[in-house]
């Protein structure tokens, strides 16, 4: 068994965009501007936000958090995100997820410009990535498929199942593993907590990519030896012995499939970092696509 270790990947990717943005700085252009929205005090979303923070500070890019209160209400969130889309200075940006109940996630992933949807939810970002045109790809499962491409790791003719069928993963990682490409050309199938026969499915991955949200969810019967494994949850359960009173695990019983696994990414320090690899990427691609 080998660790994917996103960490290390991901700040190799954040060293090899800081040499290219000195490199366009020393040229004259402009540094990236990323901006990220936070609205409310989930612990998780700050950690995240805090993450992209640093990264920005370590690679050279300019970067904005706009905090805003948990109570604040829809209309002064759109508001905010049309200033950012008017906002020449800033090149891309994030609105945190996931949002208080009373705004609609929809309506403010439709707000966001295109051409600055770093995190590659629009839907006109996903339709692209559907018929393989250029976009900005989701920042998640597009970090997967790094991951994936910087370890060698074969898809071509692979059958892998992706547990977990959201919008900002499941959907999109199937549709990405399937195109016609160099990280693709797998056979996938998409699966999820309503599919029958949901262990013997998983068994007969070579890559099974887990984001179905529920921790340890996926244990050593469901994984066959050999498996490429990617887990994509993070979950925080209690923990005495932690200074802080929690620690986290992931949608995988890491213990139980690790020793089965040919490859495993840890939880944390896997698909997280890749995640604000990606972001970063995106937001280079933004800054500079027209130059």
């Amino acid at each position: 068994m080998k660790l994917l270790d996103g960490k290390s990947t991901s700040l190799a990717i954040q060293q090899e965009l800081a040499e290219m943005v000195n490199n366009k700085v020393s040229k004259g252009f402009k540094r990236p501007h990323l901006a990220a929205i936070l609205v409310g005090e989930d612990g998780p979303s700050q950690t995240y936000v805090n993450a992209k923070v640093k990264a920005c500070e370590r690679i050279g890019f300019e970067s904005t958090l706009i905090k805003l209160d948990a109570t604040t209400d829809e209309a002064s969130l759109l508001k905010k995100i049309e200033s950012l889309n008017n906002d020449k200075s800033v090149d891309g940006f994030i609105v945190q997820l996931p949002l208080p109940d009373h705004i609609d996630e929809s309506k403010v992933t439709l707000a966001i410009d295109p051409k600055k949807d770093v995190d590659g939810f629009h839907p006109m970002n996903v339709g692209n990535m559907t018929l393989g045109l250029p976009a900005f790809l989701p920042a998640t499962p597009n970090g997967i498929l790094e991951l994936l491409k910087r370890y060698n790791i074969p898809t071509e003719g692979k059958k892998c199942v992706v547990l977990g069928r959201s919008s900002i993963v499941g959907t999109p990682v199937s549709i990405l593993l399937s195109r016609k490409s160099e990280i693709g050309n797998a056979t996938v199938t998409l699966a999820h907590s309503r599919t029958k026969n949901l262990p013997s499915i998983c068994r007969d991955a070579d890559i099974l990519v887990v984001a179905i949200g529920k921790p340890n969810f996926v244990n050593a019967d469901m994984v066959k030896e050999g498996a490429v494994v990617i887990d994509v949850g993070i979950h925080r359960i209690e923990d005495a012995t932690k200074k802080n009173g929690f620690r986290l695990i992931g949608d995988v019983n890491f213990d139980e499939v690790a020793p089965k696994s040919s490859y495993i990414t840890p939880v944390p320090g896997g698909v997280g970092p890749m995640t604000i690899a990606s972001l970063l990427q995106n937001t280079f691609k933004s800054a500079y696509e027209k130059n």
